[in-house]
């Protein structure tokens, strides 16, 4: 079929091919950045923690005087040993999905020129890391004698643990093992490298990847108390909590439980991640509407086109054309109305994506969410205009001459 008549008939009404155009280019910019926004989110929910999720549980105690943190871990720690079904309890700082654990730029020397980056600090106490199933992959874990008392954030000097992704950033060619990093008026020796540990709150400004963190030993006292790793069955893990929150108001009455950190790990995963949940939901929503919303459009104009074009239609027919042909020529008319739209689409969504990259600090939109969008918008505008287009083609040539 010569494509003439076609753009001869686009010409003819300009303007609801340019509305209908531009109707399709805002669908593709919002439909390639809402992909990638939810693609990112449904990547970060899905992060890997590289701690044993199933098993671990917290419980966190505040308001307490720092100079009674000696005998309140003692006291706490002991009674939740006591609990039926607990495996180990030990200190902590920080856990995946919980409060943000200490920050702090690390440098490669001591004299501060080798910038390494932002990471987390994982402040652990005795047998904390083994609690955590953490997977080493090379090197140790700390001895008993290397738990040190917290000065300030951390520890003076201690032996550390870091993930496989900060010892390539580090270091690349180098063994990790007996390097040395310089942080907060102080150094670190590495003395093991583990596969992965999540930042507590990835998504939440890292500078590189969820896994840039690094495991100090300390030992609990005034400024290192109150947050502790429970380690239980998975099964027994949901009772095992709930008795242990109530073992920890009897024990710690001086102390004030906070029911928000006080949770399985796998409920902190799930309330970090809620928002992100119902960011998805309404992305997919706004897509599906917007999509609705575009094709309805293209159905509408093209069903007000076959009503305008009934006696072009039925000359046509009376002229030999078949209903395939007829069928083919709405198809191209609205594949081109489409592809404009795409082509306009394509250049806004750039557009949108550099003004989130400027204003929320979103990475670039890959160049692959293009020509996925473009498919989509093509079969869908394909799909809309089956049905008028089909209308239009079962239409007998003696009755659409008559009827215009």
């Amino acid at each position: 079929m010569q494509i003439q008549p076609v753009l001869a008939a686009l010409r003819k009404h300009r303007i609801a091919t340019i509305v209908i155009a531009l109707e399709i280019a805002l669908a593709c910019a919002v439909l390639c950045n809402a992909c990638f926004l939810i693609a990112g989110r449904v990547q970060a929910m899905h992060v890997q923690s590289g701690v044993d999720e199933q098993a671990l549980g917290t419980i966190k105690l505040e308001g307490f005087d720092p100079e009674q943190a000696n005998d309140l871990d003692a006291r706490v720690m002991a009674g939740l040993r006591a609990v039926a079904g607990v495996q180990s309890v030990s200190a902590v700082g920080a856990v995946p999905f919980g409060e943000a654990s200490v920050i702090a730029g690390v440098h490669l020397d001591a004299a501060g020129q080798q910038f390494g980056g932002v990471v987390d600090f994982y402040v652990t106490g005795p047998g904390a890391a083994n609690a955590m199933g953490i997977r080493l992959l090379s090197g140790r874990m700390p001895a008993p004698d290397e738990y040190m008392s917290v000065t300030q954030f951390v520890p003076k000097e201690a032996p550390v643990l870091i993930t496989q992704v900060l010892a390539k950033h580090f270091w690349p060619d180098e063994n990790p093992l007996g390097k040395t990093i310089w942080s907060m008026d102080t150094h670190f020796r590495v003395i093991g490298v583990v596969d992965h540990l999540t930042v507590p709150q990835p998504g939440s400004g890292e500078e590189k990847d969820a896994d840039w963190s690094i495991v100090v030993p300390a030992m609990p006292g005034p400024q290192f108390a109150g947050k502790y790793l429970l380690r239980a069955n998975p099964d027994d893990l949901p009772r095992v909590m709930r008795d242990a929150r109530t073992a920890a108001l009897k024990i710690a009455p001086d102390a004030v439980l906070d029911l928000d950190q006080s949770r399985t790990i796998g409920e902190l995963r799930e309330k970090f991640f809620l928002n992100d949940r119902v960011m998805t939901g309404l992305l997919i929503a706004v897509i599906v509407a917007l999509l609705g919303t575009t094709a309805l459009g293209i159905v509408g104009l093209a069903s007000f086109w076959v009503a305008q074009r009934r006696r072009q239609i039925g000359v046509r027919r009376a002229l030999g054309a078949t209903r395939k042909d007829v069928l083919r020529y709405f198809q191209i008319e609205n594949f081109l109305i489409v592809t404009i739209g795409i082509v306009l689409g394509m250049a806004l969504a750039y557009g949108i994506n550099l003004a989130l990259m400027n204003i929320y600090e979103l990475p670039r939109l890959p160049a692959w969410y293009l020509p996925i969008g473009a498919m989509a918008l093509w079969v869908l505008g394909q799909l809309a205009v089956l049905a008028p287009a089909m209308r239009a083609a079962a239409v007998p040539p003696v009755v659409a001459m008559r009827s215009s």
